[in-house]
């Protein structure tokens, strides 16, 4: 997803007067077309994973911010042209093993290693094409623009702006996915402006009150007025809202091990400002009909090494912390940065009595 200013007038005027240089440098700097750095089927891609010690700049020894620990994180670059504009993401129940979406219709699998509870490298680069039900390349078709990922078991959703789509692919472990097929979505969700459709997709866990179900939101709310977010399966759907503050975006969702719902958001305000926040919401007020806001974990910008963040994911390791992991989105830009980082929630969500039958794991399909 391109980075979307939040100030109009006289002041998004001047900010872009002000960036001029910068953005023309910016859009010099893609690497290429989809179709100049599509992939020939799967291909092991070279990354060099240079490692984050210190969230705060100004403070590199601090490693609390409020609830979350900070991890340790890796900057991630490859010779390769695919590799980039990564958004949704994935982490294995153990957490071995990441999964991510590139927004040109390609996947991205990787083993993750860790050192002393701390992110330290990344090992395995393979990416490969999503393809169509008809058996091409999705960058070579009207669902190129593949932003969110859900995983449940052997199957994938993934979300596709543009065209407002979200697909399922059959994809058991240590294989490729399936050709795509089309679920059906509600008539809200097509009416999302363009550019502005369903950046997070999750699977709600036990604990939640739609537990099993495929859960939607989408990047900014309608600018005539309806929901942003969708229940889009099982025996609760229907839609809610996000209340929305300060000129953040939605750009990902996760849900904890315990059913809350965490959020990820994005701010930018041309030329130089971005930023990016967590939120935390009870899972147990997730329901038709709701308006949603919950606890601010983290709010951070430039004096952090937080880039245009917009993969989220969340796992309960072997010493039952809540891990949470973001991932950015460079936009094949020479300015911008690949950054994965990793916290600790704590004190680590405790999962509740799932108010409904849907097993943990489960996904009510169409």
């Amino acid at each position: 997803m391109r980075l979307k200013p939040l100030l109009s007038g006289r002041v998004l005027r001047l900010g872009a007067k002000l960036g001029l240089v910068a953005f023309a440098l910016a859009l010099a700097s893609l690497k290429g077309s989809a179709a100049s750095d599509d992939l020939v089927g799967v291909t092991a891609v070279p990354i060099t994973a240079t490692p984050i010690t210190s969230f705060e700049l100004a403070t590199p020894s601090r490693q609390r911010f409020g609830r979350l620990e900070f991890r340790g994180g890796l900057t991630l670059r490859s010779p390769n042209a695919a590799f980039g504009g990564l958004s949704g993401l994935w982490r294995s129940p153990d957490g071995e093993q990441l999964i991510a979406v590139s927004d040109r219709g390609r996947w991205l699998t990787a083993q993750l290693r860790h050192a002393n509870g701390h992110l330290v490298g990344m090992d395995d680069g393979v990416m490969g094409p999503f393809l169509s039900a008809a058996g091409h390349p999705l960058s070579k078709t009207r669902s190129y623009d593949t932003e969110s990922l859900a995983i449940s078991g052997s199957r994938a959703y993934v979300g596709v702006e543009r065209v407002q789509e979200v697909l399922r692919f059959d994809w058991p472990r240590g294989e490729r996915p399936s050709r795509a097929r089309v679920i059906a979505v509600p008539p809200g969700v097509k009416a999302l402006p363009r550019n502005r459709g369903l950046e997070a997709l999750g699977i709600a866990t036990a604990g939640s009150s739609v537990a099993g179900a495929l859960v939607g939101i989408a990047e900014e709310p309608p600018r005539t007025g309806g929901p942003d977010g969708f229940i889009l399966t099982g025996s609760h759907k229907g839609s809610f809202r996000v209340l929305r503050r300060d000129g953040f975006a939605v750009t990902d969702l996760a849900f904890l091990p315990g059913g809350d719902l965490l959020i990820l958001e994005r701010r930018y305000v041309p030329p130089f400002s971005l930023a990016m926040r967590l939120r935390l919401i009870d899972g147990r007020t997730l329901e038709p009909g709701a308006v949603l806001d919950g606890e601010v974990l983290l709010t951070a910008d430039g004096g952090t090494p937080v880039d245009n963040m917009e993969g989220l994911a969340a796992y309960r390791n072997a010493d039952r912390e809540t891990i949470i992991t973001l991932i950015s989105d460079d936009n094949f830009s020479m300015f911008q940065r690949t950054v994965l980082l990793e916290f600790a929630l704590d004190p680590p969500e405790e999962a509740r009595l799932p108010p409904s039958t849907a097993a943990p794991g489960h996904v009510a399909v169409p």
